[in-house]
């Protein structure tokens, strides 16, 4: 049986570029044993209630996740056992019926807003990454993505960014940087830190007990 799973968990504010660290970092190990997890199949289902309602959940909550199960999960996988990982379907606002099949793999990568948040999530990763962009490129970036693929109007982006994603931000993401243990300027821009992260991947991969 092979050694325990790495867990490195990648966060940072909406529109920081964690996402783009997260796909650069594994199109490097395509065809190897490298999972990616992301936090957002994992918010809360809201099937019970009206779409209305559903439209007033504040996503940048800790409250709007599921984490007990993406705990579960999580220790599932580091039982070298499969999981059915939920999937969320975003034009209703509420958890799809389907579920994905995903296999453990000796690194897991867990993306997301909030995945320092939660303590009991911390203590479950090897290696914790903040990506960090001022504010005011990750405004521009969300109000660019939302616009174009999401079909929303600069002046509702611009609301939302300002009545719930900042006060979000500042309340539950920032402070979760003080337990990262490498932080990433600039995101998916900073080549230097994605190729040390690589490096790092590849010698737990090629000895797991190399943490």
């Amino acid at each position: 049986m092979k050694n325990k799973p790495v867990v490195i968990g990648i966060t940072g504010g909406s529109g920081s570029g964690k996402t783009s660290v997260t796909k650069k970092i594994h199109e490097v190990f395509q065809g190897h044993s490298v999972v990616v997890i992301e936090q957002d199949d994992y918010y809360k289902d809201q099937s019970e209630k009206s779409f209305e309602e559903r439209l007033q959940t504040n996503y940048d909550h800790p409250l709007a996740f599921d984490t007990d199960l993406l705990i579960e999960h999580i220790h599932q996988l580091l039982g070298r056992r499969s999981i059915q990982k939920p999937t969320y379907d975003y034009t209703l606002h509420t958890r799809s019926a389907e579920t994905e099949v995903i296999e453990s793999q000796d690194v897991i990568i867990l993306e997301g807003i909030l995945v320092l948040e939660d303590e009991r999530l911390r203590d479950l990763m090897d290696i914790k990454l903040f990506v960090d962009t001022d504010s005011d490129i990750r405004i521009i970036r969300r109000i660019l993505r939302d616009i174009n693929d999401r079909g929303r109007t600069v002046d509702s982006v611009i609301e939302q960014y300002l009545s719930v994603v900042r006060p979000m931000h500042n309340q539950f993401i920032e402070p979760t940087k003080k337990y990262a243990n490498i932080i990433i300027p600039e995101g998916g821009e900073n080549a230097v830190a994605i190729d040390l992260m690589v490096t790092k991947i590849k010698t737990i991969l090629a000895s797991p007990d190399e943490v």
